[in-house]
Formats: C-alpha cells, structure tokens, sequence
C-alpha cells in the first residue's frame, strides 16, 4: 500500500475518533434537527393563515418558550417533591412485597412451591436495581447545570435552523457529488415528512398514556399520581423498555396501602398498554415509517450502550432516519437499479442469440425499383 493510502487511511481513522468524542455533542445537534423540522412543519401551518415566514417563525418559537415556561414552573417543582419522595418509598415497597411474597408462600400445599422460582431472591435482586435505575434517572434531572447547558444549546440550535433552514439543507446536499443532489434533496424530504409525523405520533402517544395513567391512579388512590402519570408519559418515548418500567413505581407506592392496590395497578397498566397496541398506535402511526419489533429493541439497546440515556430517547428517530437512507439511497438507487441492469443485459444478450438462430433473409426490392421495370419484367419476377 502507497504513502498516499496511508495517509487516506489515517485521516479516516482521525476523523472516526474525532466524531466518536463528540459524540455527545452530535446528539445534541440531531435532537436540535428534529425539533427544528417538527417546529418547521409548524410554521408551515401557520403560514396557510396568510403570516410571513418571519412571524410564523416568531410565533411557533414564542409558544414553544412559553410551553417550556409553564411545564418548569407548575409542573417540575411538584414533580421533583413527589419524586423524591417515590425514590424514599420504592425500596420500602419492595420489601412489603417480600413479605408478602412470603406470606403467599406459606400460605401454599407443602411440597409445591419447590416449583416456584424464589420469589424472595428475585424481590431482593430487584429491590437494588429498581433503586440504581430511579436514582440514576433522578441524577439526570439533578445536575441542573448540565441540562441547563444542554438545552439552552438544543434551543440556540433549533431557533438557528428553523429560523433559515434551507441554507442548511443546501449546505448538506453540497456535500453529495453533483449528479446525485436532486435525489439527496428527495430523501431528505421523505425524513422530513417521517420526523414530523414521529414526533406527532408521540407527543399524542404521551400526552393520553399520562392522562389516562393519573386518572386511573387517582381514582385508585394510589400516592404520588403526578409523579407516576408523568414517568408514564415520559417513558412512552421509549418502546419496549419505557412501559416496562413506568409500572414498577406505582405497584411499589400501592404496596405500601393494600396488596390489592398493586394488583390492581399493574392489571391496569397491562390494559393501558394493551388498548394503546390495539387502538392508539395503529390510529397514530399508521403514517409513519414501519419499524420492526426487534430492529426497535436492537436500536434501543445499542444507543443506550454507546451514548447513554439520550441515546436511548433519539434511538427511534435515528433508526427512521437511517431506514430510510438505506432504503432509498442503497436498496432502490444501487442495489434494485443494479439487478435492473442486469435483467437488460441478459434480455439483451438471448436476444441477440436468437438472431443468430435464424435464417439469412431474402434481399428485399424497393418499391422504386419495381416502378421502374416493364410489364414483362414484373410477370418474370
């Protein structure tokens, strides 16, 4: 291998760890890109109401600086107050449901529960867990300053990007070859169009999960609703793994009332998720581009593994985004267009192979040339 490859090959390899160290920072940047495109949509809309794009702009920033005004000032406070508290009281929830898991235990035939997993040890190696994932949860929310920073620069960033966005498409689309900017240009409004539909899907998915949640909570008595309702919405961006951990909450908190009330709780929670699979996500979704289960679970686990938990939130739109790059870009630009070739290629070649199969033709006469011949010489040939 040449100088010149080496040098290729170091400046490749410069370039991949000088991404993956801010790669933080590259998230921040992406989330930035769907909050602009999703806000974009908005001032889109307010635009068919006869505004300029100029105060379209300023009116979708100023509603979303007032919605983030009124959810830090009426709803964090309370939820921080209920939070702690809910950290204090899982830990003792879980052991009224050792207990309990005893008392059930006892209450059995002799003999049978060496048929049963020991419930005792799966509540004693859950008890440590749940505890890390609320406090580490916690401590996200904790370090004021951090996400303070964070998102004042997703702010600045998508006030940047919504304010002129085109100049930063066509700032990426340069970086394609010439030939291929038109379709780059194509593609990347097809994210658009499935970005801004995610992030609809999932605010609605949110907002009705908390709701229903809290409501169903609060008619169960159950301690702490605004805590529990919002872990439940919030956790709703995150498939698979976000409901599967909203209900470990409110089963510990109802623990401590009745042995019924967790019941009831977690009976509830499987029908919330059950009408939301059946009725809400199908309503929803049905415009969004369709993911598998398990590339959603794979995706999940990869992004929170490589770049923590706000991997974990932008797992799902990194995954439509990536979808649908190698989709258009791979699979029907190169992939589906090289087997089009080559089904011409081998049409054209049996083709030729039949001409040659066939019997030289008989010299053809013009039509000017038997016009110009006798009576005669016509009833000869």
């Amino acid at each position: 291998m040449g100088l010149g490859k080496w040098v290729g090959f170091l400046a490749l390899a410069i370039a991949l760890y000088v991404l993956w160290e801010i790669r933080q920072v590259l998230l921040l940047v992406f989330a930035a890109v769907v909050f602009a495109t999703a806000l974009n949509a908005l001032v889109n809309s307010l635009r068919r109401f006869g505004l300029k794009r100029g105060g379209a702009v300023l009116v979708a920033i100023s509603m979303l600086i007032t919605a983030m005004i009124l959810f830090v000032a009426l709803i964090v406070p309370p939820f921080i107050t209920q939070f702690q508290q809910l950290i204090e009281l899982v830990p003792r929830g879980l052991d009224r449901a050792q207990v309990w898991a005893e008392e059930m235990q006892n209450m059995l035939p002799g003999g049978s529960d060496q048929y049963l997993p020991d419930v005792n040890e799966l509540v004693r190696q859950a008890q440590p867990l749940a505890t890390r994932l609320l406090s580490n949860f916690f401590a996200i929310f904790s370090n004021a300053l951090t996400v303070l920073l964070n998102i004042l620069l997703v702010l600045i960033l998508t006030i940047m990007l919504l304010i002129d966005p085109q100049s930063y498409r066509q700032g990426f689309i340069a970086l394609f070859p010439s030939f291929y900017r038109r379709r780059a240009d194509q593609i990347l409004s097809l994210c658009e169009v499935s970005l801004v539909n995610w992030v609809i899907g999932i605010l609605i998915n949110m907002v009705v999960i908390g709701l229903v949640s809290g409501t169903a909570l609060l008619i169960l008595g159950v301690p702490l609703v605004l805590a529990n309702a919002l872990l439940a919405g919030l956790l709703e961006a995150i498939p698979n793994v976000g409901p599967v951990l909203s209900v470990i909450p409110p089963i510990a908190v109802a623990l401590l009332d009745a042995p019924w009330k967790a019941v009831a709780v977690l009976i509830l929670y499987i029908v919330i998720q059950q009408l939301e699979q059946y009725l809400l996500v199908p309503f929803v979704m049905s415009r969004q581009v369709a993911i598998l289960p398990a590339v959603t679970l794979m995706s999940q686990v990869v992004c929170a593994i490589f770049f923590g938990f706000i991997g974990l939130f932008l797992a799902i739109p990194l995954v439509i985004v990536g979808q649908i790059w190698v989709r258009e870009a791979i699979v029907r630009d190169i992939l589906d267009r090289w087997r089009k070739d080559r089904l011409e290629a081998e049409i054209l070649e049996h083709a030729g192979a039949e001409l040659q199969k066939l019997p030289e033709a008989a010299p053809v006469v013009s039509a000017s040339e038997d016009k110009d011949k006798t009576p005669d010489e016509m009833q000869d040939k």
